[in-house]
């Protein structure tokens, strides 16, 4: 173990060293010039937005507010009622091959990620990813490393909040043709001594603090994310020694002499300890949003749809919950001509107080102001509101509706509400697919052809496999095409298919010519069962064995004969998955013609399993052609 990642470091040591010399030749100080203006515009024009996002994780989970006030959880409600449904409902892809003859490394390409997605923690990582998506409005995946050790790309969150972008962009990495893409971004990231110390880094022995610590995006963040949480801030940080003191550098991406180009900056940006030129034509970072806004960056997110309503809502609550003390604990106005000792008006039990003349009108409670109904119609309102812009009511958060309502209405609202989510999974999806041929790219960039291969381990009907995989195995001869289907719907369709083919299936049974056992395995496909289920179910009969093999040959342009006894439904069937050869279109005419023979003369094949059909020239033309003086004849 400890051999393989010194091998590791010695790898990213060279790395590192010949990306320096390339940056000595050409002079980096006006990278560092071009990176400090960048940075700048892009800081000054964030700094807003990344002042109402630490507002709004306090209205998310204060615990440093009042502690004789309530704070209300519309936005903590909602944004976890979204959360979970659109988590719940994992975005399923597949690889589908662009060439003939790619079909294994398709198979080899999926299960290689199946068994990749607990690898690289793609679940942890899909929920903060969707968390800063929908509470930020966008979420960023850095995609860009390969782990050597694992052999496994390796996706990193980055945090909104310390992230910084281009103004003039409308997504990170524009349209079809590059428009509107980000033409630098970055983020600041803490690095300790022991981080530079993993051969990527260079120029990092005489590092010092940032001399910008109360105003580095990194500390901030920290700083409010403390403050939600009630704990104590802490930015003392320069008093860690050793391996584990710590470092604010500037991660960024530009473009630098006609390259794009990954820099990383610390002594508060003016030294380059990193530089990479990197061999794509986009930017390695994934961006994931919930309600965009064409033509434009942010879009719309939960807490903008949520914020202000939940500041009134606590103020009305607030509000009602002190007229309700008041209630309990109201004031009262006394005659001090009766009442001597103002003092003996303190309540105690079963207590005596004297009054010089009659008490009647000797104390009075002062008339208040109740809490009208126009308290609870604001705060109904604004829950309404927020409901229907989030597409989120009472059901869908798990609370039972105030009001009665039928089955049938119920019903309507849990469809709608499923068509609005839909949508959402629908844009996921355009980011899951961007991840996963970020992922292919980086397996075809950094999976070495000849030192390289992966142990997968399968699951299937009959217990765990293991599967061997080289760079061969998982490389397409033409890049990929991928589908991404959101499992709900996935789900939601497989239902209603299996519906209306139980009616139908009865139908098909009635037709003798129909194939009983296609129709059995559809019918279990559509039942849920995955195809190593139903192979162990309905194993593979003797022909659909043979014409699998035989499918090899005739792939290679290579003749196979056609016996009689065969049965030549089952063949031509698995035939439709060789090569589209003249030895695979001959033998599938073969198949043709030798059930139409049988159909017409089966007195003629007393014993068919040993009569064939060599090839296309010895098929009849006609019936009239046939002729029979054995029964082991040829046809």
């Amino acid at each position: 173990m400890e051999s393989e990642i010194q091998e590791v470091l010695d790898d990213n040591q060279k790395e590192a060293r010949k990306e320096l010399r390339k940056l000595e030749k050409r002079g980096y100080k006006t990278l560092t010039s071009q990176i400090e203006a960048e940075f700048k515009i892009a800081e000054q024009f964030q700094k807003p937005k990344f002042a109402e996002w630490e507002t709004r994780l306090k209205l998310y989970n204060n615990q440093r507010r009042d502690k004789e006030a309530i704070g209300d959880p519309l936005l903590f409600t909602v944004h976890q009622t979204i959360l979970a449904s659109l988590y719940n409902d994992r975005l399923m892809t597949e690889f589908h091959p662009n060439e003939e003859g790619d079909e294994e490394t398709a198979e080899n390409v999926n299960a290689m990620a199946e068994y990749d997605y607990q690898l690289m923690g793609k679940d942890i990582m899909d929920y903060s990813w969707d968390w800063d998506a929908t509470f930020f409005g966008r979420g960023y995946i850095l995609f860009n490393e390969f782990d050597r050790k694992l052999k496994c790309p390796i996706p990193e969150n980055v945090d909104p909040l310390t992230f910084f972008r281009d103004p003039r962009a409308t997504s990170i990495n524009g349209d079809m043709r590059g428009r509107g893409a980000c033409r630098f971004l970055g983020r600041q990231i803490m690095l300790s001594r022991l981080d530079l110390k993993n051969g990527l880094y260079f120029n990092t022995k005489g590092l010092s603090k940032s001399k910008e610590t109360l105003t580095d995006r990194i500390y901030s963040a920290q700083q409010s994310r403390a403050t939600a949480q009630g704990n104590q801030v802490q930015l003392n940080f320069s008093e860690l020694k050793g391996d584990n003191a710590e470092f604010v550098v500037l991660e960024w991406l530009t473009h630098w002499n006609g390259k794009k180009v990954l820099v990383t900056l610390a002594n508060d940006r003016k030294t380059v300890i990193r530089y990479k030129e990197l061999p794509d034509t986009k930017w390695p970072v994934i961006d994931r949003t919930i309600y965009p806004i064409a033509h434009d960056f942010d879009g719309v997110s939960v807490s903008d749809l949520i914020e202000d309503k939940q500041r009134a809502r606590a103020v009305a609550q607030n509000l009602a919950l002190k007229g309700a003390k008041a209630g309990l604990y109201p004031m009262y106005v006394f005659n001090k001509q009766l009442i001597k000792n103002p003092a003996e008006l303190k309540f105690e039990f079963n207590k005596f107080v004297q009054a010089d003349g009659p008490a009647g009108d000797a104390i009075s409670e002062i008339p208040r102001q109740g809490v009208k109904s126009e308290v609870k119609w604001i705060l109904d309102t604004m829950d309404q509101a927020a409901q229907r812009a989030t597409a989120t009511p009472e059901i869908q958060q798990g609370v039972q509706s105030d009001e009665k309502r039928t089955l049938g209405e119920i019903n309507l609202v849990a469809s709608k509400v499923d068509t609005r989510y839909s949508l959402s999974a629908k844009i996921f999806g355009w980011s899951e697919r961007r991840f996963w041929q970020r992922y292919y790219e980086l397996y075809k960039r950094h999976f070495n052809a000849k030192i390289d291969e992966k142990v997968i381990r399968l699951v299937g009907a009959m217990g765990p496999k293991w599967r061997k995989l080289t760079k061969e195995n998982i490389t397409f001869a033409v890049d990929p095409d991928l589908s991404v289907e959101s499992k709900t719907l996935a789900e939601a369709r497989r239902i209603r298919d299996f519906q209306m083919f139980a009616g139908l299936s009865n139908f098909l049974g009635q037709d003798p010519t129909v194939s009983r056992r296609e129709l059995e395995r559809h019918y279990a496909k559509l039942a849920g069962l995955d195809k190593a289920q139903v192979e162990k179910i309905m194993p593979p009969t003797v022909d659909e064995l043979q014409a699998e093999r035989e499918n090899n040959d005739l792939s290679d342009n290579k003749t196979k004969p056609v016996t009689i006894s065969e049965d030549h439904a089952a063949h031509l069937a698995m035939h439709q998955r060789a090569a589209d050869t003249p030895a695979t279109y001959a033998h599938v005419e073969a198949h043709k013609r030798a059930m139409m023979v049988k159909r017409d003369k089966p007195e003629i094949f007393p014993q068919p399993e040993s009569t064939q059909v060599t090839d296309m020239e010895t098929v009849p033309q006609s019936v009239e052609q046939t002729s029979v003086s054995s029964p082991n004849a040829q046809v």
